[in-house]
């Protein structure tokens, strides 16, 4: 068994040869590396040809739009493993990463993905990950866990059949995030078992902003909740889930007397209104 890395970059350098590092380190080489890179330069040749020294199977792909879910899905058109992973140009892998997680195909071949454990925001939540099944109805009414992308490790199989992810979500799109929500609804929707896996880790900077920077991660986070809003009318989820996230990122923290996350929430609130009314009117499923 043999993964495919696809590691969508964008305006990083040095995070970018911290990657590839970890990736060198690995105690199991079953896997090859593509990098699709959006730059309109060659900043990361350094990088690239660090690891294809340190012997990584590596790919370099070039794409000249910004698209998380686009360079992701060039990068699933080459790749050549059974898995197929998604890691961020500022994550990075423990040693025994990819060991764990091929065993963990090896041992449960009926698996269809794999949900690794991002450490830092377990550790800021204070959430001790443990090893389940994926719930189709959980995941519905958002209350299904964690599973950010750079945490899948999903069979190609699976990928294939269910066309990638949805280029309409994702950095770089007016639908600013959620590709990876909307994948995993879709995947549970076809019947496809996922398993959390807590011994397959994932590591990556997980902070919150400070307040001179509240304004720009109020605009940041109107555009990814734009995501959220498609995934609402996209899926077409309850009413209940829909009314509770427009509501709850302000509300709650009202309660709380907490202002500053009060007026990031209203923003959070706006967005998700926005990409739900914006996915009724324009889009198909």
């Amino acid at each position: 068994m043999k993964a495919s890395l696809i590691l969508a970059t964008l305006g990083r350098t040095d995070d970018v040869g911290q990657v590839i590092r970890s990736l060198a380190a690995q105690s199991d080489r079953r896997f090859e590396l593509i990098v699709v890179d959006q730059n309109p330069d060659d900043r990361l040749q350094p990088y690239l040809q660090e690891g294809m020294r340190a012997g990584l199977d590596l790919k370099h792909l070039r794409l000249d739009r910004p698209s998380l879910s686009g360079a992701r899905n060039l990068g699933l058109s080459i790749a050549s493993g059974e898995i197929v992973a998604f890691p961020d140009d500022d994550c990075w892998y423990e040693p025994d990463t990819i060991k764990n997680m091929l065993a963990t195909f090896e041992v449960t071949p009926s698996l269809d993905g794999v949900i690794g454990h991002w450490v830092e925001q377990a550790a800021a939540q204070n959430r001790i990950p443990k090893s389940e099944l994926l719930s189709n109805a959980d995941w519905r009414c958002f209350r299904g866990g964690n599973a950010s992308s750079i945490t899948l490790f999903i069979k190609r199989k699976l990928l294939t059949e269910l066309g990638g992810f949805d280029e309409r979500f994702g950095v770089g799109q007016w639908y600013g995030a959620a590709e990876e929500t909307d994948f995993i609804l879709r995947a549970l929707a076809s019947g496809a078992r996922l398993q959390s896996t807590p011994d397959v880790c994932v590591h990556h900077r997980f902070s919150t902003l400070p307040a001179i920077r509240l304004l720009e991660e109020c605009r940041n986070a109107r555009k990814r909740a734009r995501g959220t809003g498609g995934i609402y009318a996209k899926h077409r989820l309850d009413v209940w889930v829909v009314v509770r996230g427009l509501f709850a990122p302000f509300v709650t923290p009202l309660f709380k007397a907490d202002l500053r996350s009060a007026f990031r929430g209203f923003f959070v609130s706006l967005g998700r209104a926005e990409g739900m009314t914006a996915w009724r009117r324009k889009e198909t499923i």
